[in-house]
C-alpha cells in the first residue's frame, strides 16, 4: 500500500498569511465609521488591530515566499480551513480588546468569533454604548463569514488552481456544492455577486423604512449572514412593522440555497418550484407560524396581524438560525416556546448563510425512515431515497445519519459541561443547541432579552469551539483533531 500522504505545514502557513492580509484590508472600513463619528479609541484599538493583523500575514508570506501554494490536498484543505477560522477570530478580537472597549479578552474574542460563525451569542449587556466603528466591525464580522472568508478569497484571489475546490468542500462539509461554473473561483464569484446585491438591496429597503445608512448596513450584514447582531439592545423590536417585515423576507430568502437563487435570477423557474428542500423549509416555517400566531391569539388575545407578525418573525428566526428577536418567547406558554426550541434543531438550506442540521438532511433523514417501513413489509425491493427525482447514495444517506447522531451527542455532550460551568438545565441546553447550531438567543437565562455574559470564562471558551463546530459543519474539525488525521 502506498503511504499517506504528510500534511504540508509550509503550504497552510502561506496560506493563512494570505487570509490574515485580506482581513487587515476589511478593518479599514468600520475606521472609515469611527472616523466619521470622531471615536479616537475604537480608531485607535481598530487601528493597532490591522496593523497587527497585516504585519502577521505579512511575516507569514514572508517565510514561505518561495513555496508553491497551488497544490492543495484534501488534508490541507481542512487544516486550512479550521485554522483560518480560529486565526481570523483571534486577530478580529483585537480592536474591540486593544480599544478598551471589551477589556477581557476572553469576552473580546467570544464575541468576535461569534460574529465570524454567524451565532450573534453576545456578551454585551449594553450593545448602544458601543462605539459605533466597533458596532460595525462586529456586523461586518457576520458578513465576512456569512458567505465564508474562504469562498470571497476564492473570488477574489484565484490564484489556487484546483485546489481551491478543497477549500470550498472544507469549509461546508457532507453534502456535495452546487458549482454554478466549471471552475471553483467563478462560482465563487457568482455566490458572492448575489450576496452582495441582496446585502444593498435590503440596506436600501430598510432606509427607505426609517433607517440610517450605519444600521441600514449593520442590519443588512446581520440579516443576509443570519447572524443577528443588531446595534440596539432592543434587537427590532423597536423598529416600525415594515423594518421586520422586510427582514423576515431577507431571512427567508438567506435561509435558502444561494445557487437557487442564481437560477431565480437567470429565469430558471422550474429547477427553483421543483426543488423539494425549498418546498420543506417553506412548509415547515409556515406550519410553525399558523401554530404560535393561533397559538398567541387565543392564549393571549392579540391582534391577527401583530399575533402573526410575532409567530413569523420568530419562527423565521430561528429556523435560518439568524437569532433576531421582536418578542421575549420565553414569556409566551411554554408550548410555544417549547415549539420554537424543536425549531433550533432544523436550520436553512443547504447552501445557505443558515446554520443548524439543514432542511436537506432532515428531509433525507424523515424519508428514509418512511420507506425503512417499506423495506421491513417487503426485504428483497430496492427502494431508493430520491430527492428531486434523483436517488441518494447511500453514502451520502450515511454522512447524513452520522452527521444527525455527531451533532445529538454533541448536544448532550456540551449540555453536560455546561451544568459544570454552574448553568441550570435549561440555560445549559439552551447555551448547548445555540452555539452549536450558531443560532444565538435560546431558553433559560441565555433567552431572547439575556447575554452569556454572565457564563464563567471557561464556558465561553467551549461554547467558542461549539460555535466553530457548528460552523464548519461538525466533521471538518473533527477530522482535524483526529489521531488518523496526522498519521503518514
Amino acid at each position: 500500500m502506498p503511504a499517506k500522504k504528510e500534511v504540508n505545514l509550509r503550504l497552510i502557513v502561506k496560506f493563512l498569511g494570505i487570509l490574515l492580509m485580506i482581513l487587515s484590508a476589511t478593518m479599514l472600513f468600520p475606521m472609515v465609521w469611527s472616523l466619521i463619528y470622531r471615536e479616537q479609541d475604537s480608531l485607535i484599538g481598530l487601528g493597532m488591530g490591522m496593523s497587527l493583523t497585516f504585519l502577521s500575514g505579512v511575516l507569514l508570506v514572508w517565510l514561505t515566499r518561495r513555496y508553491d501554494h497551488r497544490n492543495i490536498g484534501k488534508k490541507e484543505g481542512y487544516l486550512v480551513v479550521s485554522l483560518t477560522w480560529i486565526s481570523i477570530s483571534v486577530f478580529g478580537a483585537l480592536p474591540a480588546y486593544l480599544s478598551g472597549a471589551i477589556p477581557s479578552y476572553t469576552d473580546a474574542f467570544f464575541e468576535t468569533i461569534s460574529g465570524f460563525t454567524t451565532t450573534g451569542a453576545t456578551i454585551l449587556n449594553d450593545i448602544e454604548a458601543m462605539p459605533r466603528g466597533l458596532l460595525f466591525w462586529r456586523s461586518m464580522t457576520h458578513w465576512l463569514g456569512g458567505m465564508g472568508i474562504i469562498v470571497l478569497t476564492l473570488a477574489i484571489l484565484p490564484i489556487l488552481g484546483v485546489g481551491g475546490m478543497q477549500l470550498f468542500v472544507a469549509e461546508a462539509p457532507g453534502t456535495t456544492p452546487s458549482r454554478l461554473h466549471p471552475r471553483i473561483t467563478e462560482t465563487a464569484k457568482r455566490l458572492w455577486g448575489i450576496y452582495l446585491l441582496f446585502t444593498l438591496t435590503q440596506t436600501l429597503l430598510l432606509m427607505l423604512g426609517g433607517m440610517d445608512l450605519f444600521d441600514g448596513l449593520c442590519h443588512a450584514f446581520s440579516t443576509m449572514a443570519t447572524g443577528g447582531f443588531s446595534t440596539r439592545n432592543d434587537s427590532i423590536a423597536g423598529f416600525s412593522p415594515y423594518i421586520q417585515y422586510v427582514i423576515i423576507l431577507f431571512m427567508l430568502l438567506a435561509g435558502t440555497s444561494f445557487s437557487l437563487h442564481y437560477f431565480l435570477l437567470k429565469g430558471q423557474f422550474k429547477k427553483v418550484l421543483d426543488n423539494e428542500e425549498l418546498r420543506f423549509y417553506l412548509s415547515l416555517t409556515g406550519l410553525f407560524t399558523l401554530f404560535i400566531a393561533v397559538s398567541i391569539i387565543v392564549m393571549h388575545h392579540t391582534g391577527v396581524e401583530p399575533a402573526f407578525r410575532e409567530a413569523l418573525f420568530q419562527t423565521v428566526s430561528i429556523v435560518t438560525t439568524t437569532g433576531f428577536i421582536t418578542a421575549d418567547y420565553l414569556q409566551w406558554d411554554n408550548f410555544i416556546w417549547f415549539a420554537l426550541f424543536l425549531l433550533m434543531f432544523t436550520g436553512g438550506c443547504i447552501g445557505s448563510t443558515g446554520g443548524g442540521v439543514k432542511m436537506i438532511r432532515l428531509l433525507v433523514l424523515f424519508k428514509n425512515t418512511r420507506l425503512e417501513m417499506k423495506r421491513l413489509l417487503h426485504p428483497m425491493a430496492v427502494i431508493p431515497v430520491r430527492i428531486n427525482g434523483r436517488s441518494i447514495p447511500p453514502d451520502i444517506i450515511h454522512n447524513f445519519l452520522a452527521f444527525f447522531l455527531l451533532y445529538i451527542l454533541l448536544f448532550v455532550a456540551g449540555s453536560a459541561i455546561m451544568t459544570v460551568f454552574g448553568l441550570d438545565f435549561a440555560s445549559a441546553i439552551g447555551a448547548s443547541v445555540a452555539t452549536i447550531g450558531n443560532i444565538g438567543p435560546a431558553i433559560g437565562s441565555v433567552g431572547p432579552v439575556d447575554t452569556y455574559a454572565h457564563i464563567p470564562a471557561g464556558g465561553k471558551w467551549v461554547l467558542s469551539f461549539f460555535m466553530l463546530l457548528g460552523r464548519l459543519e461538525i466533521f471538518t474539525v473533527l477530522l482535524v483533531l483526529s489521531p488518523s488525521f496526522w498519521r503518514k
